[in-house]
């Protein structure tokens, strides 16, 4: 079950809103909570449900035990044993074949693979349960209820693509929350918004993006090829944005307030402000539980380059077990590594640079630097494997024979070039602007609130009009 779809949005949602606030009392509605996330998890099929709730098992019983414990050894031990457990599901179901397919590479063997579908949302709720078992141990108190923590780890919101939600972050809210009629109202304003971006821009993207890589690179022209990797930027920002904002606003409907995912990552400056913009749940999970673990940028500059790229090939084989994914993190990795050796030397040498009515310049280029170094990226991100991904990166940067039968608009309806214009806007932020300026008077916030529902139609229609269009985030 996904949020943009039918059996969500008039059925499933309708329901657990109008018996969520029957309930009387928090408990009551904890439970009705827990059980209509479970559903709305195993609406998939029973088998990836057993293993949910194995690792909410193995994170309630591992916290527990953990914090019992008064020796330092035996802690460490418990610890990582169940660290051992929770992560072994997610390392055969996304990574086992992985494994195999290199063993099989290197040993000139031709072990046979298993048949293993990766259940949807694995790396999300495990890496939850991780950061909950090991703030625990840092000494954080234990959920005593298993009903209260298995809602903390399967809240259908957030459940299947994010944002990661600390335990910390919701800890009061499991038992003590309060619910206002504003609170639904904004979640319910955040949702469309969200909902919006993706039918709207990103499936509409989706399609011209879709079509330009289905098709044999040596039929496509250049400027066509550069479309498709600059419309898969802006898709993949929309599609992915937009679950989290009707994430957000669904938790903020029944009393969560979750951290923002997202703020506007294409207006950075540089790869690393890019990666404190985007998707930054997963950046802090990997900050908090592993880059300072490993030493952070406390021990010299050589250690912190070690440990930027650590942290980026993690990054990249968080997103999937692919050659490709490894690339992209390891990509991203390289640019942040440079920007902290020049960082470095500017510290090390006092290195002031004023440069007056040039910085805007300055500044230009550097968004510009960061942009084509993100998009160049998604290249890998996109392609099915490591030989599609270089040939698509050839073509970029070599002219490719035009081919008359295929044109601009077979791949980029006049529409879309709207849609596209539409998408740079907004993720420049234009948008928001005018959202707070209409809240400033009662008029324009009634014209806000008209066009939410405007874009709530739309949505609807498109639903009918078009087929089914899985988030992209659902693969990880």
């Amino acid at each position: 079950m996904v949020f943009s779809s039918f059996v969500f949005l008039c059925y499933f949602l309708p329901f657990v809103f109008i018996a969520y606030f029957c309930c009387r009392d928090l408990t009551r509605k904890n439970i009705f909570l827990l059980l209509s996330s479970l559903f709305f998890y195993g609406w998939a099929g029973p088998k990836y449900l057993f293993i949910m709730l194995f690792v909410i098992f193995f994170a309630y019983t591992g916290a527990l035990s953990v914090s019992i414990c008064n020796k330092k050894i035996y802690k460490n031990i418990l610890l990582c044993l169940f660290l051992i457990f929770i992560f072994s599901f997610l390392f055969y179901f996304k990574y086992f074949n992985f494994c195999m397919n290199i063993f099989n590479d290197v040993y000139h063997k031709n072990l046979q693979l298993t048949q293993v579908v990766l259940p949807v949302g694995i790396s999300f709720y495990t890496f939850q349960a991780v950061s909950y078992l090991v703030d625990v141990y840092r000494g954080m108190r234990p959920q005593k209820n298993p009903l209260n923590l298995a809602l903390y780890i399967s809240l259908f919101p957030q459940l299947v693509a994010g944002p990661i939600v600390k335990y910390q972050t919701i800890a009061t809210a499991l038992t003590q929350r309060k619910h206002s009629i504003q609170d639904v109202y904004e979640g319910i304003t955040r949702f469309i918004v969200g909902l919006s971006k993706k039918i709207l821009i990103a499936d509409t993207l989706a399609m011209s993006v879709d079509k330009i890589f289905e098709t044999p690179i040596g039929e496509l022209s250049l400027s066509i090829v550069w479309l498709g990797i600059v419309f898969y930027a802006f898709q993949i920002y929309f599609d992915f944005s937009g679950y989290s904002d009707m994430a957000i606003g669904l938790g903020r409907v029944f009393g969560f307030r979750f951290l923002e995912n997202f703020n506007f990552p294409y207006i950075s400056k540089s790869v690393t402000e890019f990666w404190r913009r985007w998707h930054i749940s997963l950046s802090s999970w990997f900050k908090e539980y592993v880059y300072i673990p490993l030493g952070g940028s406390r021990s010299g500059l050589r250690k912190t380059l070690r440990n930027l790229l650590i942290v980026f090939f993690l990054t990249g084989l968080w997103h999937g077990a692919e050659y490709t994914f490894v690339i992209w993190g390891l990509w991203h990795a390289f640019f942040i590594m440079m920007e902290k050796i020049i960082f470095w030397l500017k510290k090390v040498f006092s290195i002031e640079i004023n440069l007056g009515f040039l910085n805007v310049l300055l500044k230009t280029f550097s968004w510009l630097y960061t942009f084509f170094v993100v998009v160049i990226g998604w290249v890998f991100f996109r392609s099915n494997n490591v030989t599609e991904a270089f040939l698509y990166l050839r073509a970029l940067f070599n002219k490719v024979s035009f081919t008359p039968d295929f044109y601009a608009g077979y791949y980029v309806p006049e529409g879309s070039w709207f849609v596209f214009a539409l998408a740079v806007g907004l993720s420049l932020g234009f948008g928001k602007k005018l959202f707070d300026l209409m809240e400033k008077t009662p008029i324009t916030r009634v014209i806000k609130d008209i066009l939410l529902f405007i874009y709530l139609f739309f949505c609807i229609v498109f639903l009918t009009a078009t087929s089914f269009s899985p988030f992209i985030y659902f693969n990880f």
